[in-house]
Formats: structure tokens, C-alpha cells, sequence
């Protein structure tokens, strides 16, 4: 007898190894087979009392909803860090080709013997004093995001990828300009903004190790990873686009109320959150964001909490856990989330191709999230009916769903200078 179990696990392990046992693991791209499911109200408390105005919004109905989100999702932080110091390591006022000024300033952060430093390239545009700036991170380096042979290449660890030339985990020169076509540099600048941009690894390393980045300097005794409702990964991203803020207000060629928080893919989850829990940022924009960011958790279409978990298990805090192939508990939706950036604008943007992220479930999201911007006078999503492919629909809340794949385009940024020039220049 216990020969044949023995079999039959090898026989299950085998088959699993070579995708024939795949019923249960393969995602759902089938609408017909979302689960019935009742959206959250975000005009209801949990203990059902409604709420119909601003005031009960923002005293009652948005703190109970953060606190939520903070505990069950992305976890707190459990501390205070601010700028040390920080320093202008390299700028010119003759960068692509004369129309805009390059700066390059480390923030440097100290606690408890330890520190840590991440640099933000920024653009600004000559012709306009206290620009408005795009902020977001990047995946491989700001030297990647332009040809420009003046951005300095981080030494920090990052993800291995040997068509990018990085082994070893380590950025080289091979690697400049090698995602020009997600930024469109001369664009923004073009119509009067500034780009602002992170490495986001040397923020918080993209791998499930808490012995290094951000977490570590809030540990006490011999704590070796955040507690159950500490911050994951996206929150300490998001926790870095607020000390840029920090900085911003403290430089007067950028417009610190006038900054617009972008963010691709596990990206586009942080600048939801960083729009979320730091009220500075003047809009948000979301790009794929799927899973955790712009769709909602309960269709269970494409990557769900317990992929996404599994997958990436220092994204979220540990009690996200919770729900994992449980979204049907949930009190909150991403929907919700949403609705907390209320009333500054936000962008939610999704790609055809783009099934894992679920881009009907991310409209969902931003037509559900509607009925709070209502409470002050700004126009969200007017209809259930996703808009048709390349036809954007630029209110406060504003939404696109566009031909291709799991990308940032030229598309996508013609959209958001448009939306964000309309929402923010033109008051």
C-alpha cells in the first residue's frame, strides 16, 4: 500500500512538472466563469451605515478603509525616516539637446548605524520655472529610461536579464537606453512638465530577503522580516515616492503641488498606494496595474491574491495572506482603494492583450470608485460599458484601454500629458 502512494505522489509531481495536471492552477479568462459577487459599497462603513456627504466621508468612511487597506493589504510603516541629508551629485543646463536642465540628487537616509541612499534623475523643461512633474520609478536603472550617456548607473542589486546585458545582478553600461520606449522624455518636457525618476531597487531590492533596503531600519530586537501588518515591498516603494515629495518641497525649480505619481505594472500598485497615503501627490496615475493595484480582487480573472502571494510573497504584508482563494471575504475591494485618492484625479489604464491584469476588472474599479468623487463635484465614470480600445474616456477619474500588451507606450503617455495638463495646468 504504501508503495502505490508512493507512485501516485510521482505520478502527481511528474504531471504537475510537466503542465499535464493544470485544471486547478491555470488562470480564469473566462467571463463566464467569474464568481458572482457583490461589490462593496464605498459609501457604506462596514457596519452599514451609509454615508451622503464630504464630512462623513473624510472623517469616518475613508479612515476606516485606509486602516483596512494598511493592516490586511500593504501593511503599515512602522516608523519615521526622514532625509538626512541629500546632494546634487550632477546637473546641466544643456541636456537633451539644449530645451531641458538635468539634475541628479542622492537622498541619503540614517538610522541605527545603518544607511541607505537612492537617486532621482530629473528633467525639467528651461522654459518653464516650477515645473509640474511626473514621478515614477523604473525597473532596470535611470540610466535605462534615456540615451543620455551623463545618467549614472546604480550599484545596486537588480534582476537579472542577459538581454539587457545584467549578471550578477549588477546594471552596466550595456543597459542605457534600453527602455527609452516606455518614457516619453522628450514629450513631457515638450509639453511643459518634468520626469523625475527612481531606480526602485535602490529603494527596497525587488526579492523576498527583508535583510536589506528600507525594512531593516525599523526592526527592534532581532526581528528579521516586517511583522504580519508591516509594510511589504509596495509600501516601502511607496514610502520612497514620498521622500521624493519630501525633496521636491525643498527645491524650487519643481512644483511640489503640481506632481503627478505614475507607476507601470508592481509599479502602478505603488503609485496607487503612494497616492493613497500621501495626500501631497496632486494626481495618480495607474499603467496594468492588475492584482493588489487598479483591479478588482473578487472577479478572480487573470492573477489572483493567491498567485500574486505565492508569486511575490514581499509585495504585500502577511496578512493579505488571509484571502488567498478567499477574495470572497474581502470587506473592501480595490475599488476602494481607488476612491481613497478622491477628489485628485486618477488615471487607470489597461492593454488589450493584457489578460493577467484584468483590464475589465481595472475599469470596474475606477466606475466603482465614481460614486465617491461624486461627493465633490468631480466627473468620473459615467457608464458600466467599457469604452471602446484606444477611445479614452479623460475625466477626473479617467480610464483607457488600449491595442498591445503588458507595456508602457507612446499611447499611454499621449493620454496622460493630455489628461494630466487638463486636470492640473489648465485650473
Amino acid at each position: 500500500m504504501k508503495k502505490i502512494v508512493v507512485l501516485i505522489a510521482f505520478i502527481l509531481i511528474t504531471q504537475i512538472s510537466f503542465g499535464q495536471l493544470r485544471v486547478e492552477f491555470e488562470p480564469n479568462y473566462d467571463e463566464s466563469k467569474v464568481p458572482e459577487f457583490e461589490v462593496p459599497d464605498p459609501l457604506r462603513m462596514f457596519n452599514g451605515r451609509k454615508i451622503r456627504n464630504q464630512r462623513r466621508w473624510e472623517k469616518k468612511g475613508r479612515p476606516e478603509l485606509l486602516e483596512f487597506f494598511t493592516r490586511n493589504v500593504y501593511g503599515r510603516v512602522p516608523g519615521e525616516l526622514g532625509i538626512s541629508t541629500w546632494e546634487v551629485v550632477e546637473q546641466s543646463d544643456n541636456a537633451l539637446g539644449g530645451k531641458a536642465k538635468r539634475k541628479q540628487v542622492d537622498l541619503v537616509f540614517k538610522k541605527n548605524g545603518r544607511s541607505l541612499h537612492f537617486n532621482i534623475l530629473i528633467y525639467l523643461p528651461k522654459n518653464v520655472d516650477n515645473a509640474p512633474v511626473f514621478l515614477g520609478y523604473n525597473f532596470y536603472g535611470n540610466h535605462t529610461i534615456t540615451n543620455d550617456v551623463n545618467v549614472i548607473i546604480s550599484d545596486a542589486w537588480a534582476r537579472n536579464n542577459p538581454s539587457f546585458g545584467i549578471i550578477n545582478n549588477q546594471l552596466t553600461e550595456q543597459s542605457r537606453g534600453v527602455r527609452v520606449n516606455r518614457w516619453a522624455v522628450n514629450e513631457i518636457i515638450d509639453a511643459g512638465f518634468g520626469l523625475a525618476t527612481i531606480y526602485y531597487g535602490e529603494v527596497d531590492p525587488d526579492k523576498d530577503d527583508f535583510r536589506d533596503g528600507i525594512h531593516p531600519f525599523f526592526y527592534v530586537d532581532a526581528q528579521q522580516r516586517p511583522a504580519a501588518d508591516e509594510w511589504g515591498s509596495v509600501a516601502g516603494w511607496a514610502w520612497g515616492l514620498s521622500r521624493a515629495m519630501d525633496y521636491f518641497e525643498e527645491d524650487a525649480e519643481v512644483n511640489e503641488n503640481k506632481v503627478v505619481v505614475f507607476g507601470h505594472s508592481r509599479l502602478g500598485k505603488t503609485s496607487l498606494w503612494a497616492g493613497v497615503t500621501d495626500e501631497r501627490f496632486a494626481a495618480v496615475i495607474s499603467n496594468n496595474s492588475g492584482c493588489g493595484g487598479a483591479a478588482l480582487s473578487k472577479r478572480q480573472f487573470g492573477e489572483t491574491v493567491a498567485r500574486i502571494n505565492n508569486s511575490f510573497p514581499h509585495w504585500f504584508c502577511k496578512n493579505f495572506r488571509n484571502y488567498n482563494k478567499n477574495e470572497d471575504a474581502l470587506p473592501a475591494d480595490q475599488h476602494e482603494l481607488l476612491a481613497l485618492i478622491a477628489p485628485r484625479p486618477v488615471y487607470v489604464a489597461s492593454a488589450e492583450e493584457d489578460q493577467w491584469a484584468d483590464p475589465r476588472g481595472e475599469f470596474l474599479s475606477a466606475f466603482y470608485a465614481t460614486p465617491v468623487y461624486d461627493l465633490y463635484g468631480e466627473k468620473g465614470i459615467p457608464s458600466k460599458e467599457m469604452p471602446a480600445v484606444n477611445q479614452p474616456i479623460q475625466n477626473t477619474v479617467a480610464y483607457h484601454i488600449r491595442t498591445g500588451g503588458h507595456d508602457v507606450t507612446g499611447f499611454d503617455w499621449e493620454q496622460y500629458i493630455k489628461w494630466a495638463t487638463e486636470q492640473l495646468m489648465n485650473e
